[in-house]
């Protein structure tokens, strides 16, 4: 007989305290996840909490690029990701031969990484980003021209906000560039009282309906503080189902069928107990690559 849900989560729970080990959740991962985390939230915010903490073990529920941020930033740390096939596709758009011809090729331009990207990719960077920060990183450089990778979107929402000239990398992700204007604008016309929040990785003309464009954490916090009742979410279905819990006086819409990261749903209970269980599986970043990108990734938080 299959071990209950409960049976699981107590293993975890005794697994994590023998292992001293800390669990990462990302926003996109499945409730039941969520819930066994001990910090929820974006990447780079999760990577930052785990360094803090004295934990040996860092168990991240996310995608590859996330565990390399996680090492990066705890590099005495043994980080676990849960499932090795939890991978990304923006992430996987950015090839780092690629991007030394780019560099060759506008040679006064500063590169800045989003922190969607593989170690050797923010290794190769002037500095990183997040959706939050993004144009206030682009301000912060003396440069004119901005080499900005992975996401064309992010860039282009960049680009309407900045003089400087961003050098765009032709990368999208699938879940957020797949929604077209006429979802959202489906969805608005059912509930015409609620406010679209946007997330920047989408389309132009999906975020040029927004009232808000914002990442995850700007999501929650929009969420929290935002009058309105009703609001419609265009981002993965995990952030969705989270602020359902939160704010059950609130109604979330999304658009119809949900926008689902299958990459962000791989992991399982089951999976994070083997993972510490078994160890597996570790996450390493070669130290050169590691201080090189260290270094990018320390810029944009001394900012």
């Amino acid at each position: 007989m299959a071990d209950t849900t409960e049976q699981i989560i107590e293993e975890i729970a005794e697994l994590k305290k023998k292992r001293n080990a800390v669990i990462l959740a990302h926003n996109y991962q499945r409730m039941e996840v969520q819930k066994i985390g001990d910090f929820i939230g974006d990447s780079l915010d999760l990577s930052r909490k785990a360094s803090r903490t004295d934990a040996d073990i860092i168990v991240f529920c996310g995608v590859y690029f996330m565990a390399e941020s996680a090492k990066i930033l705890s590099p005495k740390k043994t980080v676990l990701l849960p499932e090795i096939s939890a991978g990304c596709i923006l992430a996987d758009s950015a090839d780092h031969w690629q991007l030394k011809k780019l560099k060759k090729a506008h040679p006064d331009a500063a590169v800045v990484s989003y922190i969607n990207c593989y170690a050797e990719i923010k290794a190769l960077s002037d500095i990183c980003c997040t959706s939050a920060n993004a144009l206030k990183v682009v301000e912060s450089l003396p440069h004119e021209e901005v080499i900005m990778l992975p996401d064309k979107n992010l860039a282009s929402w960049i680009q309407k906000q900045t003089k400087k000239k961003i050098i765009k990398w032709d990368g999208v992700c699938c879940v957020h560039d797949r929604i077209k204007p006429e979802e959202v604008i489906s969805v608005k016309n059912e509930h015409p009282n609620a406010v679209i929040i946007a997330h920047p990785e989408c389309r132009e003309a999906v975020v040029a309906l927004a009232d808000y464009v914002t990442g995850t954490t700007g999501m929650l916090n929009l969420a929290a503080e935002l009058q309105e009742k009703e609001m419609i979410i265009i981002t993965e279905i995990g952030l969705v189902e989270r602020l359902r819990e939160l704010h059950p006086e609130k109604i979330f819409h999304t658009v119809k069928g949900g926008m689902v990261c299958k990459d962000m749903k791989v992991t399982t209970l089951e999976s994070v107990r083997n993972s510490l269980l078994n160890l597996v599986h570790p996450v390493e970043v070669e130290e050169e690559t590691r201080n090189k990108a260290f270094e990018a990734l320390d810029r944009m938080l001394n900012l």
